[in-house]
């Protein structure tokens, strides 16, 4: 496997208010996203969300498994895990800080 590049396992649940990371769940990322589940939107809103979240270009970030199924396995070149984990991990103390 290539050091840079990382797969993760998310649950998504479509059709939320707001696009939000939940957390991860055993060894699993929970993501809401706004966009429904219709013509793929919800993908490519899912894709579009991470890139904002990792600070990575749209193109970085693959579908590999999952493109109808609420539970999806994405890739993530140019990133370790290590540093997919640590980019997660900024967002979630920010999103807690914003709830306090």
């Amino acid at each position: 496997m290539n050091p840079n590049q990382t797969h993760i396992t998310v649950q998504v649940q479509p059709g939320a208010r707001r696009n939000e990371v939940l957390g991860f769940e055993d060894g699993v990322l929970k993501v809401k996203i706004a966009a429904p589940p219709v013509k793929g939107r919800a993908n490519r809103e899912l894709i579009e969300f991470l890139s904002q979240l990792l600070k990575v270009s749209k193109s970085s970030i693959t579908l590999e498994k999952g493109a109808t199924s609420r539970r999806k396995v994405i890739s993530i070149s140019g990133l370790s895990q290590a540093e997919v984990s640590k980019r997660l991990a900024a967002q979630f103390s920010t999103a807690l800080k914003s709830e306090k």
